[in-house]
């Protein structure tokens, strides 16, 4: 029997307790986590550490951490909400460990993100992390089972916070094995292709772009894919207006360091065009 609560609280809860998982190979989420609990300890200002729900798989209980970077904001300027996705998939770590070099980067350029507010939820399958696989320990493939009445806890508690939120943004970062360089997937607002193909760019100092013309299965130009699998991480389907929604994709076999420096370049690329669009828009 699983159950999901949602608690409002502040600070990060405990780590759960081993309980029946008794394998030496298990991964540890809190070694995982322990850099992102010292970058909340350094950036106290903007940033707050808490649970967007609990849910309990047997005898254990888990969690799904969310961070919230709030930018200095100036008066009158509106503060654009961007979730940032990690992890949906367990053996994809790169993605979580580059949000700790993400919030450096926002702690290091204040200018750049004052007028963001951004969720990061770094590790969205937790069980599937713990075992080392792309499946929660369901036996599900998260990334399948949205918007679907899908009885998956971490399915339930993401769709909440994608209801409750209604970000302009949402990005999303996957690693790939079979691929040889980088690409994204582009969903939602019309001028998501305008974000990506800036984003690869600064993306490509630290790894190559994918430039087949088919990659994992789809049609492709530049490292770019109009289209998508069913059931993945998306907005609600009738959230209006549209926000912009990017996959980003590393080459899972490359270097760990160089996957991480790719993403915080892609990611900074996609905020810093997106608040440049946000003030055109405003002056027309």
């Amino acid at each position: 029997m699983i159950s999901v609560e949602f608690p409002e609280i502040t600070g990060f809860p405990a780590v759960p307790s081993p309980g029946l998982r008794t394998a030496a190979d298990r991964r540890s989420i809190k070694k995982l986590l322990m850099p992102l609990f010292l970058q909340v300890g350094t950036t106290a200002q903007n940033l707050r550490a808490d649970s967007a729900g609990f849910w309990k798989r047997g005898e254990d209980r888990y969690w799904l951490p969310r961070l919230v970077f709030r930018g200095a904001g100036e008066v009158g300027e509106p503060q654009i909400r961007v979730a940032i996705f990690a992890g949906i998939h367990g053996d994809e770590p790169a993605g979580v460990e580059a949000v700790v070099d993400f919030l450096r980067a926002l702690e290091e350029n204040p200018f750049l993100f004052r007028a963001y507010r951004i969720h990061i939820y770094p590790l969205c399958n937790p069980t599937g992390y713990e075992d080392g696989t792309r499946f929660s320990r369901s036996g599900k493939d998260l990334n399948r089972e949205f918007w679907q009445g899908s009885p998956e806890p971490e399915v339930a508690i993401l769709e909440r916070e994608l209801l409750t939120n209604k970000f302009h943004g949402i990005i999303s970062l996957h690693s790939d094995d079979t691929s040889d360089g980088l690409y994204g997937f582009v969903r939602g607002h019309v001028l998501t292709e305008h974000l990506l193909k800036p984003a690869l760019a600064s993306a490509e100092a630290a790894l190559p772009v994918n430039q087949s013309a088919v990659i994992d299965g789809f049609h492709a130009v530049n490292g770019i894919i109009a289209t998508a699998y069913d059931g993945i991480l998306t907005a609600p389907p009738a959230q209006t207006p549209l926000p912009f929604e990017v996959i980003l994709e590393s080459p899972h076999l490359a270097p760990v360091h160089l996957q991480r420096q790719a993403f915080v370049l892609a990611l900074t690329e996609i905020l810093r065009q997106y608040r440049r669009m946000v003030s055109y828009a405003a002056d027309i």
